[in-house]
């Protein structure tokens, strides 16, 4: 859709993080960090280990509190939404850590419901129609009876993603979705969260280490280091040793895709030590 220059000034992004700090022990996770994330995009969060990504999802999510800085969710501070409220906004796929989920499959998604029912209300029809259409979008249907804990690592972070699809939220986070998932489930996961970004217009925002992946994905890209913001901008310019680098403290090397010809990070060599 295209927009008018006026549409354009009036209109405000989905998010805006604006100088958000967060720490804990008062070692300081996040550092002044500030970018904006409209309405379909699909955003991708990269960089090394501890650079803060995983804190900053949770903190888009409350997880853990805005300790200075601000969030906005369409114009609203993040602190003016209830629980559920924020629920109908965001919804939040985590690492996954092996916990033991007594339900089935198709039990697990209803749980996604939770910020349209009340304890005093039954299931409805709308409810049992998300659940379908989640089902039937990751094309889980076939899992529905089987117990969660039945399922195989990338069964089980497909099933996730259908039980926060069912939640409704137009923004999804998710943080590490593909870790320990085979190459087959990890392009399932990628091609439902681009089926979900394109025909549903969902807003994705991933945590990931596959830098590959990322670019390849995403219309945008942050990169993190140390808690602060190095990089914040199109997919498509990431893959240089100048923006790649000074982030990874390494030099890389690049290749063109065999199929698109875009620019890819090309596997490291190891050599035996002499």
């Amino acid at each position: 859709m295209i927009h008018s220059k006026d549409e354009n000034k009036m209109a405000l992004p989905l998010i805006e993080i604006k100088n958000l700090s967060f720490s804990i022990a008062r070692k300081r996770i996040l550092d002044s960090i500030s970018f904006t994330i409209d309405a379909g995009e699909y955003l991708s969060i990269i960089g090394p280990n501890g650079a803060g990504k995983s804190t900053l999802l949770k903190c888009l999510m409350r997880i853990y509190p805005v300790e200075t800085g601000m969030i906005h969710f369409r114009g609203v501070l993040i602190q003016k939404f209830s629980q559920k409220a924020l629920a109908r906004e965001i919804c939040y796929v985590p690492q996954s850590d092996g916990r033991f989920f007594p339900f089935t499959v198709e039990e697990f998604i209803l749980l996604g419901r939770y910020p349209y029912l009340s304890p005093f209300t039954s299931v409805r029809q709308t409810d049992k129609a998300a659940v379908h259409q989640a089902l039937t979008l990751t094309q889980t249907s076939h899992l529905a009876k089987r117990q969660i804990n039945t399922l195989s690592g990338g069964e089980k972070q497909i099933v996730f993603i259908a039980a926060a699809l069912a939640q409704g939220s137009p923004i999804l986070l998710l943080d590490e979705p593909t870790t320990f998932l085979d190459p087959k489930h990890e392009s399932e996961i990628y091609r439902i969260l681009r089926k979900l970004n394109q025909q549903l217009k969902m807003t994705i925002i991933v945590v990931t280490h596959n830098i590959n992946q990322a670019a390849l994905q995403s219309d945008r890209l942050i990169i993190l280091k140390n808690g602060q913001l190095t990089f914040c901008g199109p997919a498509s310019q990431i893959m240089t040793n100048d923006i790649l680098a000074p982030a990874y403290d390494m030099n890389f090397r690049f290749m063109s895709h065999p199929t698109t010809g875009q620019t890819v990070i090309a596997p490291e060599v190891i050599h035996d030590a002499p």
